[in-house]
Formats: C-alpha cells, sequence, structure tokens
C-alpha cells in the first residue's frame, strides 16, 4: 500500500490548485456582478400555509443581467413560483442557473473517470497510457502501463504493496507508490480535466447559495419586477382582551412574524394573509433521464408484436391544454379552474388592493387595565393597528400600512387588531371537562370586520390576570365560545333517573318482525351559585341526532354533538334544571329464530296501542303452524330413534346367531326375533319417510305465509 506522506502530497497539490482557481473565479464573479442591476426586495406576503411571496423590483437601463442568490433547497420553489415582468416595452429574454446532474453523471462527462472514492493506485491504473513526470528518489519520465499488486517479505510478515509499472526510456521501470513523492500529468488536457472532476466532486460538498441569473432585453429606462414563493415559517396571532363592567369587551391582537431569510428585510411593504392555499414541493432542480430502449437494425432484429397505449380524443386534449394555469401581469387576474397560491399572493400584494375597511379605529371609548399600582391603557391612544385588513378572494389580508424593517434571523411583533368586540360572560358546564365546576367563558362575537386568526388570548377582568383561552378562526359576524378559568364560585350536579326500554309498536315485514322501541335519558341539574352576584350558566350535554328533546321545549343552542341550556342562577340561591330525551328506534328479528315463548308474551302481553289486531291474528298463525312444525318434528325424530335402536337390536342378533348352534331353541329364538325386527325396521322406515315429507310440507307452508306477510304497525 501506499504512504500516507505520498497521497496527502499528490492530493494537497490538487487542492491548493483548485483552491487557487476558485478564488481566482470568485474575484472574476464580483467584478461581473458589480457591472449588473440589481432589485430591491420591495414586498413581502406571508401565508399561514408555510410560504411567503416575495416581490423585487427596480429600473434597469438597456439589456441587462440581474443575479438573485438562493440557497440550493429553494431552487425548487424558485422555478416552480418565479414570475418575470419587464414593462415599458422591454422583454424577458432567459433565465439561467447551475443545473443539478447526478454525480455519478457529471463525473461520467470527464476525460478522467472518477467515482468519488477512488485510491492513489485506482486513479493511476485507470490513466494508463498517459504521460507523467515522477519525483522521488527515482525521477524519471515515461508513459503509465497500469498498476499492480505484489506480496513482499518485510520483517517477518508478508506484507501487500502497490507498483507502478512505467515505460521509459530505458525500458520497462518498477516503482513502488509508497516511494512516489509526485506524479504530474504531461497531457494538459488529461490534466485539466482531473481538475474539472475533483472541482465538480468539491461541488457536492458544497452548501452556499446557488445564482439565477434573470437577463432583460431593451432600450431606455425600464421599470422591471421579479416574485416568488419561498418556504418561510408560518406568522402566528396572539389576543388580549379586557372584560370591563357594563361596556363591550376590548380586544387587541399582535401578529409574529419571523424573518428567517438571509437577507435584512428594510422598508418592505409587508402583508399577511390567513387562509390554507395549497402549497407543496416539488423537486424540478435535479436533471431527470428516462431511460431509452436499444433497438436494433433491421436486418438483425426479429419480428416483435407491438403493443400501443391508450390514446386520448383530440376534444379532450385541446381541453387539457386550454385549462392550463395561465399568469398575466393584471394583477387583478385569477385563474378560472380556482385559485392558485401564486395567482393569490400576485392579487394581494398590488398597490391598487386597497379597501376601506380598516381594523384599527372600532373603539372609542378607553379600556384600562390595573397591574398592581400600574395601569396599562389599552385603547386606540395606546398601541394602534398597523394594518389594513381586505378580502383576497378566499382568503384574508392584513396590509401593513406603515414599511416594515426586520433584520435577518429576527422576529417582530405587529398590531394588526384594536378595537371592541361583542362578549357576554358566562359559565360554562360539560361534565366531560370537570364533574363539579364550570368554567368561567364568554359568548365572543366577532363584530369587526376583519377575520380573526386562531391564537391564544389572555384575558384581563377587573383589572387583573384572569386565565387564557384559545380563539379559533372567526370571520365576521361568527360567535364562538372560550374558557379561561375554573369557575370555584358555582356547583353543579348531575341526577339521572333510570328508565326501562319500552316497545312502542309491532310491525311485521315479510316475515319479520319489527320492534319499534323508545328509550328515555332524564337527568336534572342542580345548580348552586356561592358568589354575591347573578350568573349565567350553560350547560351542555352530549347528545347524537337521533335523540329528541322532550324537556325543555327547545335548546338554547344545538351542535353536531351537543345541546346547550342556558340557565340564569341568582346569587347565594340553588336552581335547577331538569333535561329530558327520548329515543326511538328499531330492532329486527325473523320471525322463524324467535322462540315461541316470546312471540306468546307479546300475543299476551302487547296492549292494542303496541300491536294491532292484524299483527296479533298473524302472530297467532305463526304460532300455530310452528306449533305443528314443531309437533311433526319431534314425532319424526322419535321414530327415528326407534329405527336406531331397532337397527341395533338386529345388529346384535345377527352377532348371537353366528356363535349359536343351529336346530337349537337358542337359535330358533333369536332367529325369529330378528324376523319380527326386520318386519318393525320396514315399518318405522315408512313412518319416518311419510312425517319427514309431512314436516317439509308444514315447513314450506310457514315460509310460504312468511315471505307474504307485511302488516304495518299502528
Amino acid at each position: 500500500m501506499c504512504s500516507g506522506m505520498s497521497v496527502s502530497k499528490i492530493i494537497g497539490s490538487l487542492a491548493l490548485w483548485a483552491a487557487a482557481s476558485a478564488s481566482a473565479q470568485v474575484e472574476a464573479t464580483q467584478k461581473v456582478e458589480a457591472a449588473k442591476a440589481d432589485l430591491q426586495l420591495r414586498r413581502i406576503t406571508l401565508f399561514s400555509s408555510g410560504v411567503g411571496y416575495f416581490e423585487r423590483a427596480g429600473t434597469l437601463s438597456g439589456s441587462a443581467t440581474v443575479d438573485l442568490q438562493f440557497r440550493t433547497e429553494q431552487i425548487n420553489d424558485i422555478l416552480k413560483s418565479l414570475v418575470i415582468e419587464d414593462f415599458d416595452g422591454g422583454s424577458v429574454d432567459v433565465v439561467t442557473y447551475s443545473p443539478k446532474d447526478p454525480l455519478e453523471r457529471t463525473l461520467q462527462s470527464f476525460g478522467v473517470k472518477l467515482t468519488g472514492k477512488e485510491t492513489l493506485a485506482q486513479l493511476l491504473d485507470s490513466l494508463r497510457g498517459q504521460r507523467v513526470r515522477i519525483a522521488g528518489p527515482r525521477q524519471l519520465t515515461g508513459t503509465i502501463l497500469g498498476v499492480e499488486k505484489r506480496q513482499v517479505l518485510a520483517g517477518e510478515r508478508v506484507v501487500e504493496t502497490d507498483l507502478l509499472n512505467i515505460l521509459a526510456a530505458d525500458g520497462m521501470q518498477q516503482l513502488p507508490l509508497a516511494e512516489l513523492q509526485g506524479v504530474q500529468l504531461l497531457d494538459e488536457k488529461t490534466a485539466s480535466e482531473l481538475n474539472k472532476a475533483l472541482a465538480a466532486l468539491a461541488a457536492t460538498h458544497d452548501t452556499g447559495k446557488k445564482t439565477v441569473s434573470l437577463k432583460f432585453t431593451g432600450d431606455g429606462q425600464r421599470r422591471v419586477r421579479a416574485s416568488f414563493l419561498l418556504e418561510t415559517p408560518i406568522w402566528k396571532t396572539s389576543y388580549r382582551l379586557v372584560l370591563v363592567p357594563d361596556a363591550k369587551p376590548f380586544i387587541q391582537g399582535w401578529a409574529i412574524v419571523e424573518n428567517t431569510t438571509d437577507e435584512d428585510w428594510k422598508d418592505v411593504q409587508l402583508s399577511l394573509v390567513s387562509g390554507r392555499p395549497i402549497s407543496f414541493v416539488m423537486d424540478l432542480y435535479t436533471p431527470i433521464y428516462l431511460r431509452r430502449p436499444v433497438e436494433d437494425l433491421e436486418l438483425y432484429a426479429s419480428l416483435r408484436a407491438p403493443q400501443f397505449e391508450a390514446g386520448i380524443p383530440v376534444d379532450a386534449l385541446a381541453k387539457n391544454v386550454a385549462g392550463e394555469f395561465r399568469l398575466g401581469r393584471d394583477a387583478s387576474s385569477k385563474d378560472s379552474d380556482g385559485e392558485e397560491a401564486v395567482a393569490v399572493a400576485r392579487e394581494v400584494a398590488t398597490p391598487a388592493a386597497k379597501s376601506s375597511r380598516r381594523g384599527a379605529g372600532a373603539a372609542t371609548a378607553q379600556k384600562q387595565l390595573f397591574l398592581g399600582q400600574e395601569s396599562v391603557l389599552l385603547d386606540e391612544r395606546g398601541v394602534k393597528s398597523v394594518a389594513e385588513a381586505q378580502e383576497a378572494g378566499e382568503l384574508f389580508e392584513y396590509v401593513i400600512e406603515t414599511p416594515v424593517s426586520i433584520n435577518r434571523q429576527q422576529s417582530a411583533m405587529l398590531p394588526i387588531v384594536n378595537g371592541q368586540i361583542s362578549g357576554e360572560k358566562l359559565s360554562i358546564f360539560n361534565p366531560q371537562n370537570h364533574s363539579k365546576h364550570p368554567l368561567n367563558g364568554l359568548k365572543i362575537k366577532n363584530t369587526t370586520e376583519l377575520n380573526l386568526m386562531q391564537g391564544p388570548v389572555t384575558i384581563f377582568d377587573g383589572g387583573i390576570y384572569a386565565g387564557d383561552a384559545k380563539l379559533p378562526d372567526l370571520k365576521p359576524g361568527e360567535e364562538r365560545l372560550v374558557a379561561y378559568a375554573l369557575d370555584l364560585g358555582t356547583d353543579v350536579t348531575v341526577e339521572a333517573k333510570s328508565h326501562q326500554t319500552q316497545i312502542v309498536s309491532l310491525s311485521i315485514d315479510k316475515g319479520t318482525l319489527i320492534r319499534r322501541q323508545k328509550a328515555i335519558d332524564e337527568r336534572t341539574y342542580k345548580l348552586r351559585n356561592k358568589q354575591a352576584r347573578d350568573k349565567t350558566v350553560l350547560i351542555e350535554q352530549r347528545v347524537t341526532g337521533d335523540w329528541q328533546l322532550l324537556e325543555p321545549a327547545e335548546p338554547f343552542e344545538r351542535t353536531d354533538q351537543l345541546m346547550r341550556f342556558k340557565i340564569s342562577v341568582p346569587a347565594n340561591q340553588m336552581t335547577s334544571q331538569p333535561v329530558r330525551l327520548q329515543r326511538i328506534y328499531g330492532e329486527t328479528v325473523v320471525l322463524t329464530d324467535l322462540d315461541l315463548g316470546t312471540i306468546t308474551h307479546y300475543i299476551s302481553a302487547m296492549g292494542g296501542e303496541v300491536m294491532s289486531d292484524q299483527v296479533r291474528e298473524a302472530l297467532q298463525k305463526v304460532v300455530s303452524l310452528r306449533t305443528e312444525l314443531d309437533r311433526i318434528g319431534r314425532e319424526r325424530r322419535g321414530q327415528e330413534r326407534q329405527l336406531k335402536e331397532a337397527g341395533e337390536e338386529q345388529e346384535r342378533i345377527r352377532k348371537n346367531l353366528q356363535v349359536l348352534q343351529q336346530n337349537t331353541d337358542s337359535y330358533r329364538r333369536q332367529l325369529t326375533k330378528l324376523d319380527t325386527l326386520e318386519t318393525q325396521i320396514e315399518e318405522l322406515r315408512e313412518q319416518v319417510n311419510a312425517l319427514r315429507k309431512q314436516e317439509e310440507q308444514q315447513r314450506s307452508a310457514l315460509q310460504n305465509y312468511l315471505s307474504n306477510l307485511t302488516i304495518e304497525d299502528k
């Protein structure tokens, strides 16, 4: 094996050359970039689906190229969403970027074959036929014949070493690789190919930025714009809600924005969009190569069976082409097949997208919050909303009115909501939350013109911190309950009363008995208000859709899974609220599977309000037919038992006859019994066959009667 010292010297010289080349390339690139145009970051729209819309704009003179820097993992989003516009008579020429070819395919394109893991011996062996100059104890110039392995004795053990075979002027020479101090390729083209292959390997470890170049063509001063989508953290909201006696609650909302990019946001127009646009990542950066079939010349190829793919009608193909997504320069244009995330971003980011509705200025009354000895004022004169709200298709947008600056890898809080909303204080009792106490809560109605995006709410009541709640997404005019603390001043006990299930009616449908039954759920809520002020309690009871409310007449509210009952509880008093529900449901059972005792019980126990005379007569007929069927079956089974016993007795007598001597009295008696048994067996067989036939006829009569039997309930 070659020594590490020798290999390090050779690889080190290559590394120094690559570093010098890279440095020169960087200097050249910087000089070119200094002459190129630049587009400033002007507008950012952050979506709550994990993407951000970025818009760069500027002015160019004549034809120019703009270089944009992106991280490698961002290139796919750029290729998917980049939109470029050249106004004032110019045009977009071409967009170029460095492809991301698979490493193996890139290495195969060079004259020197590398896989990325060659040893020095393997590399030199692959350079057979190349002229080289060797430095070391033996300096010579020659042509590489190859590298071979040989076992040599080193002390007391045998080791394997690599030998480089060289064809020099004085003949073939063998040089141990461990003694080489340098190898110089004399062919400049081969040396260049080796350097390029090593540079390609080095590029695979490059985690820096990639350049996307935008080329614009035109004359004179022109406005240009480039916009694209990138992955960004979702923007979040948090709220503060102040409860003041005899006044509407005051809400203040903040947007939490994070700049995780590698660039400072300086005086950008920032918009925040709530909604769930569909967004995904697709690998467009990595080249895709398809396997092509290998075809033989017709002279050598045998005839093969053809395979034809399914065709697409011309009309369907034309419709498919016509339905492709088109994005024009007009900011108000929308795709006819739906709201795409890019189209929405373009629409909401235009300067003309303004609305007269505002998130600020909704309240004029001062709402003062006391924290200890200090007071914090939450009103328009405190923190004002800096956002202007507007609709954006199916989405909702907060446009920050003033330019925003956020340094890279920094975060910021921006006020977007500041005003009054409608709200009612109440206690919410649900035994699944707590078995004894309700929760302090609010019934909030979004009386603002804003979409309130979900987020945590810190609630202050009576000048102190009261608890935290979670606000769901609320559209204007939408109502929702929120809870923020346990109401220890109210006790609730639930007394449930059990009821047996009752049969309401009986009917028959083609031999199937249908039992409609009634179940009762009755419980009483007893509420005790231990505080010196009246309270409103909202009781939640989980109810499925097939339960009918009997008492009270109507619930206060109903959801898919709950009924809510609103109860006023005076100060220091108790109040009861009974809740009674019933459920009518049906059960079916085939009359032939029902035992006769149950059918007889229905006939004797069910009154006329449950079972009609027609159903009663039909059940009596079924009992009669099944009774006769059971009688025939019992008689047939009895005859079959006698037949079996007679057969067993016959077999026993035959065995006796085999051991008894003929012409004896015992033999004659057994012979007489055998004759009698044979006659009895024949008679029993005839009787069993007759009973089977009767049983089958009776079963057919029962089935025919049931199959045509349908009687509705009363």
